[in-house]
């Protein structure tokens, strides 16, 4: 604690006091590796299960049962050659979580992308495609009921599905649950001694069997009871069974409280307020945040509540402890008892601001050396920043679930609507940089959804519309046509009520992009023309040289060679006036295409000339490479086949690379 060491068994480190435990529970796990073996009743024709079989443990929590499927799941891991995978199904605070989400965590251990924005359902199926022909596990802890686990369970057989629940899955068929009750008495006694040593078991055995009967065997309640005799070297066994049995009620609830009294009040105080970590996964920098001490004492606290059995260590071993399951009410209980309102809020503000900070810490490290960003960086303390881009980015992927979290429940908490904005702006940008957007899609377009709820219930207009058309721009991405012209347009009517001429500006480009993904020509010009007029009232020329382009090809594509040759020649005018070589190069190859759609080669091979000479002029080598291979091809079907040879040996001496010919070619037929 902050005033107070930890006394383990002698011999034994700190580290290995507050390492996980697993005690008993051997006839359980000899019934559950039997039960997989056992023909289940759709087998007994002979045919094979259509799907993944399902071991159920089931008990209260504080029973033990997330531990004896994490120790069935480890000693199975073996026979599984695919992987062991983990998904927890209820929040720390107790709601389920939301299969979908569930679906996206599977996706990502699994190393499956999932489309940005994907329903439930999609998310789901992908789920049971990924697991198709893998022999794996798949360990589903706390669930709340069968329909939580159903849509996740793999179409094989070949995969082992652990569940983990406080009843039956009533409606999966052939699960028969494994029921825990408390431990054997020289199990208890054994995880008791793991905590005291043995010293003060051995002269008292018969206090040793009182308190594990006390505790009624159930882990929860015995490591606790653990905990506390490790906080009270001289007291006895039989003075905290004694204490116990005065008490009545739930044996977590009273071994709970005794030990909260006993820890030094600084240490109790922490100890509650870990009850608001996202996802109850906690650091030092998290504890620090939300207890208002430094990282130091955090530290060392969280190493010594790890001792007690209060957190558990990550298997990663790097700094991150879990809160168990059956403490996270009873925190928050205390929470609500010995803390303030105003404090706790305060406490949650700390952590938000704190989490934004190693945010723009992590991203910030992304940038040159010289950039206002890595200055910004040097006047941080010590602690929140990261010493390269490699420390920075494995801390932004260990955390990214809680990350993501954090931001969930800032905006469901709908106090801290201005830190929810910047905390949501920052994770953005840190994941933009360290994973690239398409990586980050899928968690960029939660992040974008959760804006859009702030900008709606503060009414701010702007952010609302810039949400729509980041969440719109996703939808067209993945395929979603139709949802995003609504969002599209939904956008240009808000950013109208902001006088947001950005948002107006590019909600009637993204309008006509998306008609021109539909085909339809006619209302894509239409709107490209809407966004062009308002380019041209603001004098917003770089802007007006793309539209002119691209209502050019909209009329390339319905036919209307006369009207698309006037829009590229005015764009390539506009990027002239702009000195953009590149973009002058491009439109006039664009105007060449056109001119040989029209039916008029020669124009089109001189201008078609025209544009490598302003390609080469530009310095684009593969520009230049790309448009010789068109100049090739109009030559081709002008009759001049050597002429032609010329122009794709040039192009390939361009590029300088064995077929890139072909990947230029096709590159510019893309475009």
């Amino acid at each position: 604690m902050t005033d107070q060491a930890v006394e383990g068994p002698p011999g034994r480190s700190r580290g290995e006091v507050g390492a996980a435990r697993f005690h008993g529970r051997q006839r359980e796990l000899k019934a559950l590796r039997a039960d997989i073996e056992r023909t289940g009743l759709d087998t007994l024709t002979g045919r094979k299960a259509p799907r993944a079989r399902v071991l159920l443990i089931a008990g209260k929590p504080g029973s033990g049962r997330s531990a004896l499927a994490a120790e069935l799941a480890d000693s199975l891991a073996a026979t599984y050659p695919d992987g062991v995978f983990r998904a927890r199904l209820t929040e720390p605070g107790g709601d389920p979580v939301p299969t979908a989400r569930a679906a996206r965590e599977l996706l990502a251990a699994l190393k499956v992308a999932e489309p940005p924005g994907a329903a439930e359902e999609e998310l789901t199926a992908l789920v049971r495609e990924a697991f198709a022909g893998r022999r794996a596990l798949l360990l589903l802890d706390d669930a709340v009921d069968a329909e939580q686990v159903d849509p996740l369970l793999p179409d094989n057989p070949d995969v082992l599905v652990i569940g983990v629940a406080r009843g039956p899955l009533t409606g999966i068929p052939d699960v028969r649950p494994c029921t825990l009750g408390g431990l054997d008495p020289k199990s208890a006694i054994e995880l008791l001694t793991s905590y005291t040593g043995s010293v003060r078991v051995t002269v008292d055995p018969q206090a040793a069997e009182s308190l594990a009967e006390e505790c009624g065997g159930l882990p929860g309640a015995l490591v606790l009871a653990g905990g506390w005799l490790a906080t009270r070297p001289r007291a006895s066994v039989a003075d905290l069974a004694k204490r116990l049995r005065a008490q009545t009620g739930d044996p977590v609830v009273r071994t709970f409280a005794l030990l909260h009294d006993v820890l030094p009040q600084p240490a109790a105080r922490i100890l509650r307020h870990l009850s608001l970590a996202p996802l109850g996964r906690v650091d030092a920098h998290t504890a620090s945040a939300l207890a208002g001490c430094s990282v130091s004492t955090a530290t060392t606290t969280l190493a010594d509540f790890a001792a007690l059995g209060l957190v558990q260590e990550t298997p990663e071993g790097d700094g991150q402890y879990d809160v168990p399951g059956y403490l996270m009410p009873l925190l928050r209980a205390g929470l609500e008892e010995h803390d303030r309102p105003a404090e706790v809020q305060l406490a949650r503000a700390r952590m938000l601001e704190r989490t934004v900070r190693l945010l723009q810490s992590s991203r910030a490290v992304t940038e040159p050396e010289d950039s206002p960003s890595r200055r910004k960086l040097e006047g941080l303390p010590r602690a929140l920043r990261f010493s390269n881009v490699i420390e920075a980015a494995a801390w932004l992927e260990s955390r990214r679930p809680m990350l993501l979290a954090a931001a969930r429940l800032a905006v469901a908490d709908g106090e801290f609507d201005t830190l929810a904005r910047r905390l949501i702006a920052a994770l953005v940008r840190a994941l933009a940089a360290h994973r690239g957007a398409e990586a980050a899609a899928p968690d960029l377009y939660g992040l974008h959804r959760l804006v859009l709820d702030v900008a709606e219930r503060r009414e701010l207009h702007r952010e609302r519309a810039a949400a729509l058309l980041n969440l719109a721009d996703l939808d067209a991405r993945t395929g979603r046509t139709q949802e995003a012209l609504l969002r599209y347009r939904l956008a240009l009517d808000v950013g109208r009520v902001a006088n947001d001429p950005y948002a107006t500006g590019r909600a009637m480009e993204s309008v006509g992009g998306t008609y021109q993904e539909l085909g339809d020509w006619q209302r894509a010009g239409d709107w490209y023309g809407r966004a062009l007029a308002q380019r041209l009232a603001r004098d917003e020329r770089a802007d007006q040289a793309r539209l002119y382009g691209r209502i050019g090809a909209v009329q390339t594509y319905a036919g209307r060679y006369g009207e698309a040759l006037r829009n590229w020649r005015a764009a390539a005018a506009g990027y002239r006036r702009l000195a953009d070589l590149p973009g002058y190069a491009r439109a006039l190859s664009e105007a060449a295409r056109v001119q040989e759609y029209a039916g008029r080669p020669e124009e089109s091979l001189r201008t078609c000339e025209e544009a490598v000479d302003w390609a080469r002029r530009a310095g684009d080598a593969r520009l230049q490479a790309a448009l010789r291979l068109r100049l090739a091809d109009t030559l081709d079907r002008l009759g001049d086949p050597a002429a032609a040879g010329l122009h794709r040996s040039a192009a390939d001496r361009l590029l300088g690379i064995e077929g890139s010919a072909y990947e230029i070619r096709s590159a510019s037929e893309e475009d």
